[in-house]
């Protein structure tokens, strides 16, 4: 019996991990339509959370309107974003022109450090470069980032419209009422832990780009709002995006001023602001909503970054804890859930009350389709 019990582990453990590698290759190779999706379902997880806070913040407004109203203010708030960084993207392209004298000085430096007698220009370096070449790559790039805007528009307007269809759907997967009250507990866990995520990532994307934003304008720096904007955006992005945050604007400041401390100086204090954030506020604000492994961030980074790129990598963590929640449903999957928990408990997102939802006593079972009563799916 235990050498039967023993085979029929290793049995299991390696299905699971083949089914793993299977859903990774699929997930590659279909990239091309699950990534807009995936981008829609992340907007309308945004989106519902943010028609919840408007009823809980605003009981004067009706549940009917307040989908409407987050829709209209999301909106507002991506395209306001959008405009002011295209109008200040503008902005500094043109002031490169002008930094054309700066950038040949900073070129001869580094060429002189590197032994070189006769350092190239800024023109030079352009006709080297021969950008036309890549300009097949680049139009091709614009008219993909179009085509999945397009779609991901498309889909979230499906997903939104479809919610109500929702619930029937889990009454006819889940006819007994332990089953579905299961799997709406997994389905807010998610929800849960992913809007929770959101909420930290937004309020200290904020505080890092408004205290950012302050020291690029005490230093002068010039577009100062335009990087705020780019930082808060890269925020949402582990890792990699604080490392924008922080060396991109001093390595334009090298070229606006005529010295080097002021991009050390900036250098400095952009180190500061995001080693405070992310020591001491980030983790006082998410606590153990997550319970992830900072290895298992960094992992599900890499690793949706090579399946989904820069979408893979906005969407790496949400996709993870997903993922944390759905195989610690399952035995033979819990080991893995335990791997990507940063204790070992991957069922702890059950303490974390749904948000926005109040609590209310399960509902009999009935034993006619007509006569069960629809948990609402906000």
């Amino acid at each position: 019996m235990p050498e039967a019990a023993s085979q029929s582990t290793v049995t299991r453990t390696a299905t699971v991990i083949l089914s793993v590698i299977a859903c990774g290759a699929a997930l590659y190779w279909l990239r091309g339509i699950l990534t807009p999706l995936a981008l829609a379902v992340f907007l309308a997880v945004m989106i519902d959370g943010f028609a919840r806070v408007i009823r809980s913040r605003l009981p004067w407004v009706s549940e009917k309107a307040a989908l409407p109203a987050a829709i209209v203010l999301s909106v507002l708030l991506f395209g306001g974003s959008t405009f002011v960084i295209a109008e200040n993207a503008t902005s500094f392209v043109g002031q490169l022109v002008a930094y054309t004298p700066r950038l040949n000085g900073l070129i001869a430096q580094v060429a002189g450090l590197l032994g070189m007698d006769v350092p190239p220009t800024v023109n030079e370096l352009f006709v080297r470069l021969n950008p036309s070449a890549y300009l097949a790559d680049v139009a091709k790039g614009l008219q993909g980032f179009a085509s999945d805007a397009f779609f991901i528009l498309i889909y979230l307007g499906f997903i939104i419209a479809s919610r109500r269809g929702f619930q029937r759907k889990v009454v006819g997967l889940f006819p007994h009422h332990a089953e579905r009250a299961e799997a709406m507990a997994a389905f807010r866990r998610i929800r849960d832990g992913v809007e929770r995520y959101l909420w930290v990532q937004t309020v200290t994307g904020l505080i890092i780009a408004v205290a950012s934003w302050i020291a690029m304008a005490v230093m002068g720096l010039d577009n100062a709002i335009f990087w705020a904007f780019l930082i808060f955006i890269a925020s949402y992005i582990p890792v990699i995006g604080g490392a924008v945050g922080i060396l991109a604007p001093p390595i334009f400041a090298l070229i606006q001023f005529p010295t080097f401390w002021p991009a050390v100086i900036l250098l400095g204090v952009l180190q500061a602001i995001q080693f405070v954030v992310g020591n001491i506020i980030l983790p006082r604000m998410q606590g153990d909503s997550l319970n992830m492994d900072p290895v298992v961030v960094l992992l599900s980074l890499a690793f949706w970054g090579v399946l989904w790129g820069m979408a893979g990598m906005f969407l790496s963590t949400p996709l993870t804890v997903m993922a944390m929640v759905i195989l610690a449903q399952f035995s033979g999957t819990r080991w893995l859930a335990v791997l990507l928990s940063a204790d070992g408990e991957p069922e702890k997102l059950r303490e974390h009350k749904p948000t926005g939802s109040p609590d209310k006593k399960p509902a009999p079972e009935r034993r006619t389709p007509a006569s069960r009563k629809r948990e609402p799916i906000s």
